[in-house]
């Protein structure tokens, strides 16, 4: 099995052209990331609109990816949907098309309890040989894994080996390293505004929102840390915050792409029901990526 990565994983965009996926534009993207030094690439997640993608166009964004990635970052899949049998078909396609490792957000709508996403991810986790990746993001999906749910299955299940915390209570995070901080388990902030904080506080990296846009910026700031080079990431940290408060004024991924898009790297596209950012939101993007220098 793997080992998971540590650093800046990027939750990377699929761009649309006429409708259908712009694999060109999605080519030079995952090249940009790689040669910024992004130590993960994961496809099909929220930010890459996985929920609409069909499964032919899921497998042909894993075999470019893997191709462009081979021995310099790992290809993590978003598999996750509110369907457990549903959700280890797309695991499995992943796994066939030469992922590393899949991410698994909680499933949402259904309003499962603590036995029933415990139950969910062990069944999974029976049927897959992939390193797992619990996603927990409770504004998305209604429903929060507690940190004794997360323990249990990092203790009891082999493949299950990280979380992406998207939780905004950052206390949850410290309680999930409490709890497993003896264990082979990796915690990722998901949020690039509390990346800074989670390192400190021991999380391996950030799956990153931001990367899309700024990636040797989000792997400086980490590689920082991780070096022990507080105040040199706290700067980095602190010039980041605009950006990171943009891409999130309207429904991720819709500022990102609209970012990408004034950076003319994709078109402004997008599959229903997202549909692109209003104009006052494309002003504030243009604000902050000339403040940072990204355009002029």
């Amino acid at each position: 099995m793997s080992k998971m990565f540590e650093g800046v994983g990027t939750a990377i965009v699929t761009p649309f052209k006429n409708g259908e996926v712009d694999y060109e534009a999605y080519r030079n993207l995952v090249r940009w990331q790689v040669e910024s030094g992004v130590k993960a690439i994961i496809v099909a997640g929220t930010t890459g609109e996985g929920a609409t993608l069909t499964i032919e166009e899921r497998e042909r964004l894993i075999q470019i990816t893997k191709e462009i990635c081979e021995g310099k970052a790992q290809v993590i899949v978003g598999t996750g949907t509110n369907d457990t049998h549903k959700s280890l078909e797309l695991s499995l396609s992943a796994e066939k098309n030469g992922a590393d490792a899949v991410l698994i957000v909680t499933p949402y709508y259904n309003k499962p309890t603590q036995e029933g996403l415990y139950a969910h991810y062990k069944y999974l986790s029976e049927r897959i040989t992939l390193p797992i990746i619990i996603y927990n993001v409770p504004s998305r999906t209604g429903v929060n894994i507690a940190p004794e749910t997360v323990a249990r299955l990092a203790a009891e299940c082999r493949n299950v080996k990280a979380i992406k915390e998207a939780n905004l209570d950052i206390t949850q995070a410290d309680e999930i390293y409490r709890l497993t901080k003896n264990l082979d388990f990796y915690i990722y902030s998901g949020n690039d505004d509390r990346a800074f904080h989670m390192i400190c506080a021991g999380a391996k990296g950030v799956i990153s929102v931001a990367s899309n846009v700024v990636p040797k910026e989000m792997v400086e700031m980490v590689e920082a840390l991780f070096r022990g080079e507080l105040q040199n990431a706290l700067n980095l940290h602190v010039r980041l915050i605009p950006l990171f408060k943009v891409l999130f004024i309207e429904t991720n991924p819709m500022p990102v792409k609209g970012a990408l898009h004034i950076m003319e790297r994709i078109q402004n596209e997008f599959r229903l029901p997202l549909v692109p950012p209003k104009e006052s939101t494309m002003e504030k993007l243009r604000a902050a990526l000339r403040e940072l220098g990204v355009i002029s």
